[in-house]
């Protein structure tokens, strides 16, 4: 049985490694103005890409503690990577939750292109892991797929440098590979990804088509709401607290870039890498 809030006005609770679920935040702001929301960047472990599936396990289940201790009615996790290695995990261990993932979009892709051929970007974990394993065998037959890791990539967005030399050499060395087999689509598997949307299609050009999940997560996220009675019915703008592992400096200077709101940003510390604390 899953747990209904009675209060519609209980926060959405959304969580990543660090600032790239901010992607998903975004469009469910456009989809859903009236939902407060609570963030969690876990800035101290960033990148998760390359971590255990246990690390990633244990860090998802206490920062999902932590945001169920702030009364979220949904947790969202709006990490490509942990909802590889730990969205099955989460929802054994929390059973009356809801929860929404995210999964690389290879039924869109497969859906649109032309050509057969498309470019998958996403972390090492997300790509070893068995929720990207299902989605190519379900929906990736007859596709092409080629994938790159776009290694350093994550931490490049993580200081706001969505533009620079060294940003566009990564992506440079994913994409151009790709280009010579003749792509016409790329898959973005990673929530910090879409903050690079402009710089990929400069890349690319008009003619191949970049995907982004975060609507159809942030799409997802409303139905369950709505399904459950616990869309926020408030006429005014909810409102938005973010908390970091890490350090407070670093994310206020990126928060500008990624993000047209103030927000303020508290910080929390790991114990033993299980639980959180104020």
């Amino acid at each position: 049985m899953k747990r209904i809030v009675s209060l519609t006005n209980n926060p959405i609770g959304v969580f990543d490694s660090g600032v790239g679920g901010l992607s998903v935040l975004k469009a469910m702001r456009e989809q859903m103005p009236a939902e407060n929301i609570i963030y969690f960047g876990d800035q101290e472990h960033v990148p998760y890409g390359a971590r255990s599936m246990e690390e990633i396990q244990k860090f998802s289940e206490g920062i999902t503690q932590f945001l169920l201790d702030k009364n979220s009615k949904l947790i969202v996790v709006a990490c490509n990577t942990a909802s590889a290695a730990a969205l099955t995990y989460l929802r054994q261990r929390f059973l009356d939750v809801s929860f929404v993932g995210m999964e690389p979009a290879v039924k869109p892709a497969a859906e649109i292109t032309k050509t057969g051929k498309v470019g998958v970007l996403a972390t090492p974990a997300t790509f070893q892991g068995a929720l990207y394993a299902s989605v190519v065998e379900r929906f990736g037959t007859g596709v092409e797929l080629f994938q790159d890791t776009c290694p350093g990539l994550v931490s490049r967005i993580e200081k706001g440098e969505l533009d620079t030399d060294a940003t566009r050499t990564i992506l440079e060395n994913a994409l151009h590979p790709m280009l010579e087999k003749n792509i016409d689509t790329v898959v973005l598997g990673c929530t910090h990804y879409p903050f690079v949307i402009p710089l990929i299609q400069q890349i690319v050009g008009k003619d191949v088509r970049v995907i982004d999940p975060a609507p159809s997560v942030a799409k997802q996220a409303k139905r369950l709401l709505e399904a459950d009675g616990m869309r926020s019915i408030s006429d005014t703008k909810g409102n938005i607290q973010y908390f970091t592992s890490g350090d407070i400096s670093v994310v206020e200077s990126v928060l500008p870039k990624l993000l047209q709101e103030d927000i303020t940003v508290q910080q929390v510390f790991w114990e033993d890498d299980r639980q959180i604390v104020a």
